[in-house]
């Protein structure tokens, strides 16, 4: 017979593992949360007990109770983009191993659906919220959402434009290695394809890209901004490919854009990397597998989803409100999609 309490998932309930124990219902949930102020051995001997008994507790009362979900929620543009499912399971598993579980939401681009994405998860009593936001946060939802007290996590955002916390690839580094993969290459005529003009990580990607293409004398970038996802490069370049003027080589901003590029190329009859190269940034798991195999930078997005749980895990333990901001390292993986150009 269970006995009354708040039943475990298994049956067993709290109070029979105190009174198994000789402690009270209190003392018990205190032990088995772990928690501070009580004596080591009846902690020890609260969770022999409760692993014998087999007593699994029930999240949902206990969050009644403590007001906590043990949920992080997770925000990205768009799960179907091989980037985001990347960090996604870089999230789950350092989530799970945590004792958490993940909720997704996608944002599709939109800054309203983010916030009502961020109302959600609050509503939800979600204990940490990671988001690839899509945009800067206006100062009212960043008060708004500083105003839950739950630590914040942006992907892709660097750290100097936000006051939440920040996991972010090291863009700089990857603008140049892809502009002197070019350049190696005897690429000096080239167009950069990147995202909207306010997208930051995009942004400081081309930034860097074009600085490095025109410090080589008589190197020309033609910078082309559309929308950062295969269909934006889609018909970006089918208009590229319209008006060639002596272009060897389009980098894009991301991989996603150099699928776009690649379909695209199909269609107009352009043969990549005989007529046009291509590089892309993300280094998705599509990448190895196009034809030709695309050369791209690659970022850590499994680690990235990783290190942001483990940022959402100090600023839980140690109650800080200071942000904490890691820049993860890129690299050149280079491929078939880049010709070497002949003088």
């Amino acid at each position: 017979m269970v006995k009354n309490g708040n039943p475990g998932t298994g049956g067993v309930t709290l109070q029979a593992v105190a009174e198994a124990a000789g402690v009270t219902i209190a003392t018990a949930s205190r032990s088995l949360n772990d928690a501070y102020g009580v004596h080591p051995e009846t902690k020890a001997r609260v969770q022999r007990i409760a692993e014998e008994l087999h007593y699994k507790p029930n999240r949902f009362a206990r969050g009644l109770v403590t007001g906590r979900s043990d949920m992080v929620g997770l925000i990205v543009s768009d799960i179907r983009n091989s980037y985001f499912a990347e960090v996604a399971r870089g999230v789950e598993d350092a989530a799970l191993e945590s004792g958490r579980d993940v909720m997704l939401c996608n944002s599709d681009l939109n800054a309203e659906r983010q916030m009502k994405s961020v109302n959600s998860l609050l509503d939800k009593r979600a204990e940490a919220i990671i988001m690839n936001s899509v945009a800067s946060l206006s100062r009212e939802d960043q008060q708004k959402i500083a105003a839950a007290g739950v630590p914040i996590v942006l992907l892709n955002r660097p750290g100097r434009d936000t006051t939440f916390s920040t996991v972010n690839a090291d863009n700089d580094k990857g603008g140049r290695l892809a502009a002197e993969c070019l350049l190696r290459n005897g690429h000096r005529k080239v167009i950069n394809l990147t995202g909207p003009k306010k997208h930051a990580n995009l942004s400081r990607r081309s930034t860097a890209f074009i600085k490095t293409m025109e410090a080589q004398r008589g190197a020309r970038v033609n910078t082309i901004h559309t929308i950062n996802t295969m269909q934006g490069g889609y018909e970006a370049a089918i208009e590229i490919f319209r008006n060639l003027n002596g272009e060897t080589a389009i980098a894009t901003g991301n991989d996603a854009m150099a699928f776009g590029v690649m379909r695209a190329a199909i269609e107009a009859g352009v043969r990549i990397p005989r007529d046009i190269s291509l590089i892309g940034f993300d280094d998705v798991e599509l990448s190895a597998m196009t034809f030709p195999p695309l050369t791209t930078v690659r970022q850590p997005k499994y680690e990235v989803g990783r290190a942001a749980v483990e940022i959402v895990q100090q600023l839980l333990s140690s109650g800080s409100k200071t942000p904490i901001h890691r820049v993860v390292d890129v690299e050149l993986v280079e491929r078939s999609s880049v010709a070497k150009l002949t003088k």
